[in-house]
């Protein structure tokens, strides 16, 4: 005889003591009906109770159960609601009632069958595995990538990514819309492998002729520590970048014909064997522990749960594309993924296709990086290397276009007002670069060219002749005080001396404002296109889609608008991390189309590994700033015409205002609701503006008095009002 029947007789004994004593909870999906039918959020619930969110989270999930007094205070609060919202129906063939691994109800003898997940959330089958699962907690329908979602391509039903994570030993693997996969991988290379093989994680391409996304995990502490990767990097790994070459991790891979990228083992590490055919194998790690997530960009995401900082990663993949790098990179990225810069060609006669130039796009063999204007390139490059060792770069040699930064003192009238009022130009770099006609190809070289402002180029042209005490605005010359206005020419705002290289849209803007231009020469492109707008609009539209999950729609009158705005980040903390990387993946993304040197030994007059690029344009981030300055300057004539009111203080895409109250409104000129045509207007749109910060007229005056600075830059501390000794040699 075996003892076999009398321990399943005592296991079942034991399951029915625990439901007498009231040690089984209800279902999984009955727990997260009870409270979302009383209409309590999960913080709610874990406030009543004493316990952080994320254990609420765990015994929705079913990963955890509570202990103790909790266990019995959980249950009286479903049992409540419960006599308060019945089922309305029976319940599925899911929601057998089932002890939690920690509840006490069951001694370990005890065996406890998983809870059943959907089909379509299961992994795919294999011997020792378990069916996914769902974490739940906040989700969005952004991030929500599985097998039975309309159009989802199956190959990455998953999701674009996951944060693996090590529970109770068990790896398992965070992916986007709440699904967790356990993860059988032993080693960094199974782990690869198995990513590859079975997590089904992915993304779509964006454009016609480019490439899927490789599938991005996420490594937390855990998840290093169970892989042999340290959890922090050393000054010297830092330094580099990267981990050692000799690591025994790195070992591992190559063992298992594991492939790095030139940039080695570091906080963005690239795993790979080389393609076969159309075929890629490659998978890319995200280690927050080593500042993957600046936290200048992506807040307090690296210490996010795994389940929220999936979450976060996910609704930026889905609205951005999976990110590559830092949110510079990723945009640098987005641009070649809307227009890769290769197709394959028709066939030929025999019947073989051949890579080629996409038309549209900045092509491999568009530009040769040594053939660049030489007014165009930062110093060190490689055309001027013939130059003198210490020789300065005047504005008559070299294009030197930025954002604003400038200043004056106040006015006595301004001085007799009691506020200072800030506002911000929603994504202004982003509107600056929504059609706009750039160079795709290489520049003309042209003498005393007669000026076309529907041509991407440099132009070295004399400026110093306009007057901005007399302007057009439209049709009409209008007559202002120049005095306090900043010269849209220079980013100091002060008035040009002489000739100067600008791009297109400067020179054009002084067209506009009804003065004669003759260049003296110019480099042009006449290959051109609007090669940004696709860019453009991804981001413009993941910023407002995000902006709207958060409260801040499109379509909000002024009042409305400053009301929604106020305090919007505390609505979802994670979706303003999302809306941050957003906003730095414009601004980083026109930053890497002049990527300096990055150590490496290099020295000045030799090239640089990003001059090889495609995307090293440095003309085209002139431009995209040449014209959100203009643009911006545009705005402040106007505004200047109709009140007479003047700016004290710009920088970048903030501009300070003194008012007579707190409020934009007490100085933008609404009426009827309607804003001043081609001035400021109140909205999230990109280019449009929000509040940036409220500071008194006594505190900007105890500011530059107590730096002696009389054009001390306000607009720099306008929204928080702090200002540092650090500050005193601005």
């Amino acid at each position: 005889m075996t003892d076999q029947p009398q321990s399943l007789f005592s296991a079942v004994d034991a399951l029915l003591a625990a439901v007498d004593g009231g040690g089984v909870l209800p279902a999984l999906d009955e727990r997260v009906r009870l409270r979302e039918a009383a209409g309590l959020t999960q913080a709610a619930v874990a406030q009543a109770l004493g316990v952080r969110v994320a254990s609420i989270e765990a015994w929705e999930a079913g990963r955890a159960e509570p202990k103790a007094e909790r266990l019995d205070a959980y249950r009286r609060l479903l049992e409540g609601l419960s006599r308060r919202f019945p089922a309305s129906a029976a319940p599925s063939g899911n929601s057998e009632a089932q002890p939690g691994p920690d509840s006490g109800a069951a001694p370990p003898s005890a065996p406890v069958a998983p809870a059943a997940a959907p089909a379509a959330l299961s992994r795919p089958a294999g011997p020792g595995r378990q069916p996914a699962r769902r974490a739940e907690g906040k989700q969005s329908s952004a991030c929500l990538h599985t097998a039975a979602a309309g159009g989802t391509d199956p190959r990455f039903a998953n999701g674009p990514l996951a944060v693996v994570d090590v529970e109770d030993g068990q790896v398992l693997a965070y992916c986007t819309g709440g699904l967790v996969l356990d993860v059988p991988a032993k080693s960094l290379p199974a782990l690869v492998d198995w990513t590859l093989r079975e997590a089904r994680l992915g993304q779509p391409k964006l454009a016609g002729p480019g490439k899927d996304a490789d599938p991005l995990l996420v490594l937390t502490h855990a998840a290093l520590e169970r892989y042999g990767l340290p959890v922090t990097l050393t000054e010297e790994e830092k330094h580099a970048g990267r981990i050692p070459e000799g690591h025994k991790v790195i070992k591992q891979l190559a063992r298992a014909e594991w492939k790095l990228t030139k940039r080695g083992f570091g906080p963005w590490a690239r795993i790979y064997r080389p393609a076969t055919g159309s075929e890629r194998a490659c998978v890319q790690l995200c280690i927050p522990s080593w500042n993957a997530l600046d936290a200048r960009h992506w807040g307090e995401a690296g210490q996010l749960p795994p389940a929220d900082l999936a979450r976060v990663l996910g609704v930026y993949a889905s609205r951005v594309m999976t990110p590559r790098g830092s949110t510079a990179v990723t945009g640098l990225e987005l641009m070649t993924a809307l227009h890769p810069p290769t197709r394959a060609s028709e066939a030929d006669a025999a019947g073989k296709r051949h890579s080629e130039r996409n038309p549209g796009s900045l092509g491999k063999d568009a530009i040769d990086p040594m053939n660049w204007p030489p007014c165009e390139v930062p110093d060190g490059h490689p055309v001027l290397k013939d130059l003198p060792r210490f020789h300065v770069r005047g504005p008559g040699e070299k294009l030197f276009e930025e954002a604003y930064d400038w200043a004056r003192p106040m006015t006595d009238g301004e001085c007799m007002l009691r506020h200072l009022v800030g506002i911000d130009v929603n994504m202004a770099f982003a509107a600056g670069a929504n059609g706009l006609t750039i160079g795709l190809g290489e520049a003309t070289h042209v003498k005393a060219p007669a000026f076309d402002p529907k041509l991407p180029g440099s132009w070295l042209v004399d400026l110093s002749h306009i007057d901005l005490s007399q302007v057009k605005v439209g049709k009409e010359w209008v007559e202002l005080d120049g005095r306090l206005l900043p010269s849209p020419f220079t980013p100091k705002g002060e008035r040009p001396t002489g000739p100067a290289w600008y791009a297109t849209p400067t020179v054009a803007y002084a067209a506009e404002l009804g003065y004669e231009v003759r260049p003296i020469e110019a480099y042009v492109r006449h290959d051109n296109g609007r090669y940004l707008d696709g860019w453009y609009q991804r981001l413009r539209d993941a910023y407002l889609a995000t902006m709207a999950d958060l409260g801040v729609a499109a379509d909000l009158a002024p009042e409305d608008f400053l009301t929604a705005m106020d305090g919007y980040k505390a609505r979802d903390p994670e979706l303003a991390i999302v809306v941050s990387a957003v906003k730095a993946t414009v601004k980083g993304g026109l930053g890497k189309l002049r990527e300096r040197p990055r150590g490496e030994g290099w020295k000045p007059g030799q090239p640089w590994r990003a001059l090889a690029r495609p995307t090293w344009r440095p003309d085209i981030r002139a431009a995209v700033i040449s014209r959100t300055r203009t643009n911006l300057h545009r705005k402040i004539v106007k505004h200047a015409a109709f009140t007479g009111q003047y700016p004290i203080a710009i920088l970048s895409d903030c501009v300070v205002y003194a008012a007579g109250g707190t409020s934009p409104l007490d100085f933008l000129p609404y009426r009827e609701g309607k804003p001043l045509p081609g001035g400021f207007k109140l909205g999230i749109n990109p280019g449009l503006v929000k509040h940036e910060g409220t500071q008194t007229v006594l505190w900007g005056e105890e500011v530059r008095e107590r730096f002696d600075a009389p054009d001390l830059n306000l607009a720099r501390y306008i929204k928080d009002g702090t200002v540092t000794d650090a500050d005193s040699g601005e």
